[in-house]
């Protein structure tokens, strides 16, 4: 029998086809669906749920606001919730950190801030260009698409993509975290080289759409100075891995940099309310009033459970922590899991990793079937190669190693080619080396 989202649904939909049931609820690191069956998420809204579903706290917050009939709509009027998420977002994560920006509110998502930034680094550079990186994802409207790297999401833009060039993220050219750099310094100072100076560089320090890459500190360090000494402004797109994913608030602070703009969205919100922001060097402001704009720059609602998470989660060093040990645990799970299997890898910082098989069609079976067995994760990386883990930051330790038990069975079932797996495996699956 069609349903009414077969019917009435754009082809366009994707998490439903891989996860084909009807959510209902959700709490903490759990989904339900109408049926009353269970699903522990490590998928978080793609990153925008680091609290978790319906988290008391910021629930507690947002009901008292629209309760008492606090604004909703404001565009960039002032506000009072505007005003205290800036006080909390000044003292609680800039000063701290010893960061001077000034801060912008852009469309409500992570697409409209990079726009922005790349808007931004061109008005104030007089150039076009913008380098991005190989396996880099910045988002599908067209100058995000410009600077991603995936040929398929890239294809969907129908028209041609310019004034963005592709530079090797960290390992593209090998081991060697130098060889990136270098090759940038020599095209950058070889006049015959046909490419010119960029207005900006826009880097994800883990790319998370792209396969969980990470990149080493030595990496982002020498490409920060490489951009710094050439009047080059460094963008970090921290919009997946920025509020904590990673450990530290910004992604981006164990390198020691600095970036001249940093996106924020997805879990900046808090409490999966649609919310970004843009901050930025105060000499890079040059915005002319409503020069970049959109008519929900103003959720207020967003800013009220994205002032209390930073409130309630940042005043302290607890949540980097617990991210971090945290994380431990899942890199060693997955370790173990990569040791057991040729042809299986895994990489990850804080609370995101992937596992990646070198056989492209393992990945989506150990999602699938994860499914079937009660957890939600997804796949990444150019193939789809990837399984990726992006659990609630305040997952519980038993309900991480609950996911990780799911997982391990999941993976030892598809890679030994057991007959219990036989609906999820093609027919002449031998494993996954």
């Amino acid at each position: 029998m069609t349903t009414v989202f077969e019917a009435l649904e754009s082809n366009v939909r994707s998490y439903c086809r891989a996860w084909p049931t009807v959510f209902d609820t959700a709490r903490g690191a759990w989904l339900r669906d109408e049926n009353g069956r269970e699903y522990l998420d490590f998928f978080a809204g793609a990153g925008s749920l680091n609290y978790g579903h319906n988290n008391p706290v910021l629930k507690s917050a947002l009901l008292e606001y629209l309760s008492r009939d606090g604004i909703t709509h404001a565009l960039d009027m002032s506000t009072t919730a505007k005003r205290d998420l800036l006080a909390a977002l000044r003292d609680l994560v800039l000063v701290p950190r010893g960061l001077d920006y000034k801060v912008q509110f852009p469309g409500p998502t992570g697409a409209n801030a990079v726009e922005a930034a790349l808007k931004l680094a061109r008005k104030v550079t007089g150039r076009t260009a913008i380098w991005n990186f190989t396996n880099s994802f910045h988002g599908v409207s067209l100058g995000a698409l410009a600077v991603t790297g995936n040929a398929a999401k890239r294809a969907a833009a129908g028209v041609p993509l310019a004034h963005a060039v592709p530079m090797p993220y960290d390992g593209y050219l090998g081991g060697d975290p130098g060889a990136g750099p270098a090759w940038m310094r020599r095209v950058l100072d070889d006049s015959a080289s046909g490419l010119d100076k960029p207005a900006a560089v826009i880097v994800e320090t883990v790319q998370g759409e792209g396969g969980v890459n990470v990149a080493s500190g030595q990496w982002l360090r020498a490409l920060a100075e490489l951009c710094s000494a050439r009047g080059i402004l460094l963008i970090v797109d921290d919009v997946q891995m920025g509020c904590g994913r990673t450990g530290p608030f910004f992604s981006f602070e164990t390198a020691g940099i600095t970036p001249d703009i940093v996106v924020l969205s997805k879990s900046i919100g808090g409490y999966g309310l649609p919310m970004a922001l843009v901050l930025l060097r105060p000499e890079w402001d040059q915005w002319a009033p409503g020069e970049h704009n959109g008519t929900f720059r103003g959720n207020n609602p967003a800013f009220v459970t994205a002032r209390v998470a930073l409130e309630h989660y940042w005043s302290g060093d607890g949540l980097t922590a617990s991210t971090l040990a945290l994380g431990e645990r899942v890199r060693r799970a997955l370790d173990d899991l990569a040791a057991r299997y040729p042809g299986v890898s895994a990489r990850g910082r804080g609370l995101v990793h992937g596992l990646a098989f070198t056989d492209v069609s393992v990945a989506g079976k150990v999602s699938r079937l994860a499914f079937d067995r009660g957890l939600l994760v997804e796949t990444s990386g150019p193939d789809d190669e990837v399984v990726k883990l992006l659990p609630p930051l305040t997952v519980t330790e038993d309900e991480l190693a609950h996911g990780l038990t799911l997982l391990a069975e999941v993976v030892d079932e598809i890679c030994a080619g057991s007959p219990a797996v036989s609906d999820v495996v093609a027919t002449g699956f031998t494993g996954c080396s």
